[in-house]
């Protein structure tokens, strides 16, 4: 038996019905996500997770003298 996409699954299945029992499919959907047990929750992340992230890209680099350039293009911006 093969299985239908979403897409195919509404064509052939739902879309042919009667307004009424879309209708009451829908509740029925909407009733079943509603359920906290049909949640899934994300799981907690902590901010931590991202310390040393990206430090290769500041290898070599001394941060008073990027910082002080920063400054400097800051002078002379219009």
């Amino acid at each position: 038996m093969a299985v239908l996409s979403l897409e195919e699954l509404y064509e052939q299945i739902i879309k042919p019905l009667p307004p009424a029992e879309r209708l009451k499919l829908i509740v029925m959907t909407a009733q079943d996500l509603s359920q906290p047990e049909s949640l899934t929750p994300f799981p907690k992340r902590s901010i931590m997770e991202l310390h040393g992230l990206g430090k290769e890209i500041w290898q070599g680099i001394d941060a008073q003298k990027f910082a002080d350039e920063l400054r400097e293009e800051w002078d002379h911006r219009p």
